[in-house]
């Protein structure tokens, strides 16, 4: 099978318009700011990857995503990297699906067959929270709960048809609090938008600050957790970690094998080169569909997120060996006449950028190792 293959094979079966539409597109307008990308990812149905089937959305396995991912990284790193936040949101509220009583469902279903955008105001970057500790917070009022707060970097703040934030709320039995996920349409009251990101990489992915300010979510668009932080809801913060952690191993993955792709269709580069590269980024890959596999297992416990954490980090030194060779194989006219080979290689180094940084979970992993539960810097 040929570099990348498999990957295109999946997002074809699944996304069947998306590829299609992307490589219409030259590389460096995908990744400017007001990109095409994000509407071709919704037009393919795209917003339902994860959704199952029986509720209107393409069924695809995690296995199928990390490819998936991966082939849109290979397209554009922006669009591959911003729809892995919407597929964050979209697999928190799956989650949530198995925990509730059924209004979850009708609202993933409306995400599904609307092809609706969803930005993730979790608090997946913070230092020492959980995926779904509120950064924002809430009031209760009598026609439902204001919300206040920043996120930024949020990645389609300009694309997004709604916003999904945790918040912390009175229980209904009035016994003490509970996590909520309050989904915010993108046209709410007091919701505003402005300018975060200004590095010209990775610009595509419209990551800017998202604002709310008194904004009124009713009681419809609010998922009860009937938890409190700490108890049952710590699955689906470990699950929503592991979802992130692989989706974002394979976007940027899918960036570094951009550059190896082009070394590999470049028949005046040795072929022990070539051959080289094609090795370490396969078995790059091999390593994250491990942890796809083990998510598709049901198998989502604290191991798996150890696993996820050092498949990721390792795949941060295989980019970081195999895009320097790539760039030096292609040569110094490829970088000096086109933007895109010094893009490609920019943006891949973008994964040992998002937390939690290999640096801050040393005394993380070296605790887990001495048997003792894994900490999250």
């Amino acid at each position: 099978m040929r570099f990348l293959e498999r990957e295109r094979a999946t997002l074809a079966k699944l996304l069947p318009e998306l590829d299609p539409a992307l490589r219409e597109v030259p590389l460096m307008e995908l990744e400017r700011p007001g990109s095409p990308g994000i509407r071709h990812f919704r037009d393919s149905g795209g917003p339902g990857l994860l959704v199952p089937e029986a509720h209107q959305g393409r069924g695809a396995t995690a296995l199928d995503a990390l490819r998936v991912q991966r082939a849109i990284g290979s397209r554009s790193p922006s669009l591959a990297v911003a729809t892995t936040m919407h597929h964050f949101s979209m697999a928190t509220l799956v989650g949530l699906g198995g925990l509730g009583d059924g209004l979850e469902w009708m609202l993933i279903e409306g995400v599904a067959s609307s092809n609706r955008v969803l930005a993730s105001g979790f608090a997946e970057g913070r230092s020492g929270a959980g995926t779904l500790d509120p950064s924002m917070t809430a009031t209760v009022t009598a026609d439902g709960i204001r919300i206040n707060g920043v996120k930024r970097p949020c990645s389609l703040a300009h694309s997004m048809d709604v916003l999904t934030a945790s918040v912390m709320i009175p229980r209904e039995d009035g016994q003490g609090d509970e996590l909520a996920v309050a989904l915010v349409p993108a046209e709410s009251e007091g919701l505003s938008v402005s300018g975060f990101w200004s590095s010209a990489f990775l610009a595509g992915a419209e990551s800017e600050q998202v604002t709310l300010t008194d904004v009124l979510v009713p009681p419809e668009l609010l998922l009860r957790t009937a938890t409190t932080s700490g108890e049952q809801l710590d699955e689906l913060q470990t699950a929503g970690l592991i979802w992130f952690e692989t989706l974002m191993t394979g976007s940027y993955l899918g960036a570094a094998s951009a550059l190896v792709e082009r070394v590999l269709l470049n028949d005046r580069i040795p072929e022990y080169e070539r051959v080289r590269l094609f090795v370490e980024t396969e078995a790059a890959m091999a390593t994250a569909e491990c942890v796809a596999r083990r998510i598709d297992a049901g198998d989502l416990d604290e191991s798996a997120l150890a696993q996820a954490l050092y498949v990721r980090y390792g795949v941060q030194d295989a980019i970081a060996r195999v895009v320097p060779r790539a760039v030096e194989l292609l040569g110094g006219l490829n970088f000096m006449t086109s933007d895109e080979v010094g893009h490609l290689a920019a943006c891949a180094n973008g994964l040992s950028l998002h937390p939690p940084a290999r640096s801050r979970m040393t005394a993380q992993f070296s605790a887990y190792l001495a048997d003792r539960p894994l900490a999250i810097a």
